[in-house]
């Protein structure tokens, strides 16, 4: 139920900018219709309040409490039970809470040794919980930083892998004849084995499920219709390039803005306010537009979150993932999420200033952390796209020198080579 809970907050945040931006534009085309009189900046205001409060109780205190009572099992002396691990858990809680306020209160006394400095750390409320929930967003929008544009390039991949591809000289029966013997033969292999033999048999196992998986896609690629293979897999991947395009191209104009105009800075909510002025150039359509560029950006830091090598293996599974994993996800896609507005104008993507707490954000107001926030993502975001679309010419050249030899790429289409079951290599 927390987890749920926690879902439903990052779901949330994930459409305060885009119901915030189709809001505006509302509200500006029917600013005296009776039946939207409801949609207000009180109202907006409020629920951008509501979304910061939500993801710091999530954060600091649902999830914490959600892993520590799956470790708990009760106090020694206690009968067993939820109550025993419910008191357990608060506790654990209590300590821990004591212990970062102690370890917070011990290095403030040896940085900055002053009365004002000591004063504020009963504060607790209005100055370190923010700053603290300050500090996670910059984390979120760092971990943003290196998951979109890997996720940006991966969406090629994604797609192409649920969509089906044209059959540009390719012959999917000779295809379909070679997965099939394949397939026979392992499973003759699997038949004659004796079963002591165990890793053997899992090794054979595992690999007649690959042989299964691409015979089932062959199958899917042979029924699709012409105007499937042929229409809607190069128009996504146009429709891809075009969404990316744009991406970068706003970045590279946001930097312009950042350079010659103080007032592109994210810091606080000094714009016209909400139903007063269009903040896109191009009105209803420039909204749409980067309501479109939001979800999408969204998307591909998911896809590049799990993507990274370092989480590769946090990937959920269906009915086999531990509940701490489930935890972990939640927590992982909560800190991506509350960081999507704050990225999308940080990086220029809409020009919609950051409302309620999101806008209070210390590091918002430096201009050298913005700006090389804005080139970080230019570059790398350049780099993987120039790196996805130049792997199979690069391939070649290293073919045609004979330096493929070295292994100096890590295409996994060098892994399609490999011996078959009557010892020959064939290349399917």
């Amino acid at each position: 139920f927390l987890s749920t809970f926690t879902l439903a907050v990052s779901a949330g945040a994930v459409l305060l900018l885009p119901f915030s931006i189709i809001s505006n534009e509302i509200l500006l085309s029917f600013p005296q219709n009776y039946y939207i009189q409801w949609l207000n900046g009180s109202l907006i205001h409020g629920l951008w309040n509501l979304a910061s409060l939500f993801s710091n109780l999530c954060l600091f205190v649902l999830m914490p409490f959600a892993f520590f009572f799956l470790e708990s099992e009760g106090f020694a002396g206690l009968k067993k039970g939820i109550r025993a691990r419910i008191l357990e858990t608060l506790v654990m809680l209590i300590l821990l809470a004591l212990l970062i306020l102690g370890i917070v209160w011990v290095a403030s006394a040896l940085i900055d040794n002053d009365a004002a400095s000591m004063e504020s750390l009963y504060d607790l409320w209005e100055f370190y919980l923010p700053y603290l929930y300050s500090c996670i967003s910059l984390m979120g929008c760092l971990l943003l930083l290196l998951c979109t544009p890997v996720g940006l390039s991966r969406m090629f991949t994604v797609m192409g892998q649920l969509l089906v591809k044209p059959t540009i000289l390719e012959d999917l029966d000779e295809q379909m004849y070679i997965i099939t013997l394949e397939e026979e033969a392992i499973q003759r292999r699997l038949n004659g084995m004796s079963s002591t033999v165990e890793y053997q048999t899992a090794e054979l196992e595992r690999e007649l499920e690959k042989v299964k998986s691409k015979k089932t896609n062959l199958e899917r690629r042979k029924k699709a219709s012409a105007w499937e293979r042929n229409l809607v897999y190069p128009a996504v991947m146009i429709l891809l390039l075009i969404e990316t395009s744009i991406s970068v191209l706003l970045v590279a104009f946001n930097i312009l803005y950042l350079l010659v105009d103080e007032t592109a800075m994210p810091k606080g909510s000094g714009g016209p306010g909400i139903g007063n002025a269009s903040l896109s150039t191009f009105g209803f359509v420039g909204a749409a537009l980067e309501i479109i560029l939001i979800f999408y950006l969204m998307v591909s830091s998911v896809v590049g979150f799990y993507s990274l090598r370092f989480f590769e293996n946090f990937t959920p599974r269906k009915d086999d993932t531990t509940m701490t994993k489930i935890i972990g996800n939640c927590v992982s896609i909560l800190v991506l999420s509350s960081a999507l507005p704050v990225m999308s104008r940080t990086l220029g993507i809409t020009r919609f200033d950051l409302l309620g707490d999101f806008g209070r954000f210390n590091w918002l107001g430096n201009f050298y952390i913005v700006l090389s926030y804005n080139l970080l993502f230019a570059i790398m975001t350049t780099l993987c796209l120039v790196r996805k679309f130049t792997s199979a010419v690069r391939e070649e050249l290293l073919k045609a020198l004979g330096l493929d030899k070295l292994h100096l790429s890590n295409n996994p289409r060098d892994s399609e080579t490999k011996p078959s079951a009557n010892g020959h290599q064939k290349t399917l």
